[in-house]
């Protein structure tokens, strides 16, 4: 693409400055309004500036991606209420081995689940409960923080859904789900074990470190206890205390009704009785058996007035627990079977993916039938969705539109072609470290859209291997460059937050410390993936 005119070049520069600025540092003082708001700024000021029509505006934004993106959000929403995370937090404490073993654990939990429900959402569930184990076995929280973060990134390279700008690269190059998948899925392995190790290197000693058994544990408050169990009340010390409760009524509401009145009323009073439950009659103090077995109030001249209200008052008791009882267990088997039903339709949307029908429907197509599977008004679930990231998504793709029909992106990628062509691997080389730069730079997703199309069809010129290895390779060097420093990816900024917003469990993970450890880790996992993404 040839340069625009200078003022458009000058004022869509400016335009996607003003994005990149609040993208990258969304509280910066002299305009806090935040990602979403610097989104849709960058875009109207493309428009208002005239270097992109509105007509094309419009026609930049890409449906399919946020359909696909929407789906997944609501897919996401449904299997936290079906407890999917809970038991994948469960399954960090379940016979642990011990500090070093915690660590993979979470390497691998969060790896795999960032691959099929996003790294974002990830990372949102399961920080709480990384640092809860933690400090419950007095372990620093750091390597365990790092490890979630950089493992959900690595993850969710492996699939088009894993993170979003590998559903841009999806939707973009038509790369079948489950090619993928396997593209991938090998360097993702490896790139998981290999980060593990690094962070068991770098944190040996403070990971061999004995728990000190002269410091009392750490209390988990009763709300928080009920976050992983479900209590159910003791149903017989239940009945039997409704029972004398039941008991204690009717003999208080007889004796009021039996208390002598001041207007000269006949007065009634309750035989001194007892109630045997085997035999279902009322006894008298001295043992006899009462004829009356059914209940009855005496006057005070010795007639007997037949009462059912002691009998009805018992058996209605012992119906209603028994009703209590049978709505109990069906309540239990209607959430058992909820639950499986979100389960059988997510397993059924993956593998929609894997035999290669349209993810973006898929994905939505699940999203409405758990709505109609939970049969209640969704509402509360679909507020549950980020609506601000669809809207994020809108205005960048309007802003990168602008920028890319400024020609600047056309002129630099004109000038690093020659050297980074897929085809040697020096090209491959440079052509990481330019992916990585800009990841951190301008973050992923943009880069995604700046580069992708203009490294797909470098490669195409070679052949359609090596063009779908281009793709490949922009998704995983874009998503483990986000490994690199806190501000790389969306995911490590969600773990520091969550983690110094944690009630009772607080901790701040500081720049430096991502930092001095996502260096070498981006390096190292970043070449072995090069080596084993296969086309």
């Amino acid at each position: 693409m040839a340069m625009a005119p200078t003022i458009k070049v000058v004022l869509g520069s400016f335009a996607f400055a003003v994005f990149w600025v609040l993208a990258v540092f969304p509280a910066v003082p002299f305009m806090p309004i935040g990602r979403t708001a610097g989104s849709l700024l960058g875009a109207m000021l493309m428009v208002l500036f005239q270097v992109i029509t509105p007509d094309q505006a419009y026609d930049s934004i890409d449906l399919p991606i946020l359909g696909l993106l929407f789906g997944t959000m609501v897919v996401s929403v449904y299997l936290e209420r079906a407890d999917m995370f809970k038991y994948l937090g469960k399954l960090l404490a379940w016979k642990s081995q011990g500090s070093k073993d915690l660590l993979c654990r979470i390497c691998l939990i969060s790896a795999i689940s960032s691959a099929f429900f996003t790294n974002d959402t990830s990372c949102v569930v399961l920080t709480e409960f990384v640092l809860k184990i933690a400090r419950q076995q007095n372990l620093p929280p750091h390597p365990f923080l790092l490890a979630l973060a950089s493992s959900a990134n690595i993850g969710s390279a492996a699939t088009p859904i894993g993170n979003p700008q590998n559903l841009v690269i999806a939707v973009q190059s038509r790369i079948p789900f489950g090619e993928f998948l396997f593209g991938i899925a090998s360097a993702m392995v490896v790139g998981v074990f290999v980060n593990a190790l690094i962070l068991l290197c770098m944190f040996w000693k403070v990971l061999s470190v004995q728990k000190d058994e002269e410091e009392p544990p750490v209390e988990v408050t009763p709300n928080e206890n009920v976050n992983f169990h479900r209590f159910s009340p003791a149903t017989m010390s239940h009945q039997n205390s409704q029972n004398s409760h039941e008991l204690d009524a009717v003999m208080e509401a007889t004796s009021v009704h039996s208390s002598p009145g001041v207007n000269g009323n006949v007065d009634y009073t309750l035989r001194n009785r007892a109630f045997s439950g085997d035999d279902r009659t009322f006894r008298d103090s001295n043992g006899s058996k009462d004829t009356t077995d059914s209940g009855s109030l005496q006057k005070k001249d010795g007639s007997v007035i037949p009462t059912v209200l002691s009998m009805n008052g018992f058996t209605n008791a012992n119906s209603d627990l028994g009703l209590e009882e049978i709505d109990e267990k069906s309540a239990k088997w209607k959430m058992v079977l909820w639950k499986a039903g979100v389960y059988l339709i997510t397993i059924g949307m993956l593998v929609s993916f894997l035999v290669g029908l349209n993810m973006s429907w898929t994905a939505i197509t699940a999203a409405l039938a758990l709505v109609v599977l939970d049969f209640k008004d969704a509402r509360p679930c679909l507020e549950k969705v980020s609506y601000s990231l669809l809207v994020f998504f809108c205005g960048m793709f309007v802003t990168v539109e602008g920028f890319n029909r400024t020609g600047i992106p056309s002129a630099v990628w004109d000038f690093m072609e020659p050297l980074a062509q897929i085809d040697r691997v020096s090209g491959i080389a440079i052509l990481a470290v330019v992916i990585v730069v800009l990841s951190n730079l301008a973050s992923n997703v943009p880069t995604v859209l700046l580069l992708g199309a203009r490294v797909a069809a470098a490669a195409a010129t070679i052949s359609p291997e090596k063009e779908k290895k281009a793709w490949l390779i922009l998704a995983w060097v874009s998503t483990v460059a986000g490994n690199l420093s806190l501000l790389g990816s969306a995911a490590n900024l969600i773990v520091c937050e969550q983690a110094r917003r944690a009630q009772h469990f607080g901790y701040n993970l500081t720049f430096w410390a991502h930092l001095k450890f996502g260096v070498p880790s981006t390096i190292i996992v970043t070449a072995i993936g090069l080596i084993l993404i296969r086309a």
